[in-house]
């Protein structure tokens, strides 16, 4: 696991981080854990599929893909 240290906090916001954290049941550190990754949420999550999907450019038409209606069937039993 990777470490971060924070340098130069002011009193008031450790000790607001203390609090909060013993409000919670937590320690601490496990409180400053808890902050950041709901503050960074959503930029580790990245874009959904959908997204994803739509950043990819258009190599075909639509119509090329739909399947041919005229071709004869054969029914085997």
């Amino acid at each position: 696991m990777a470490q971060l240290i924070v340098r130069d906090l002011q009193a008031s916001l450790v000790r607001a981080l203390k609090q909060r954290a013993a409000r919670h049941g937590r320690s601490a550190e496990a409180e400053h854990r808890l902050i950041l990754a709901e503050a960074l949420a959503a930029d580790v999550a990245g874009p959904d599929f959908k997204s994803f999907l739509l950043t990819m450019p258009d190599v075909i038409e639509d119509a090329e893909l739909v399947a041919p209606r005229d071709l004869p069937r054969t029914v085997t039993w």
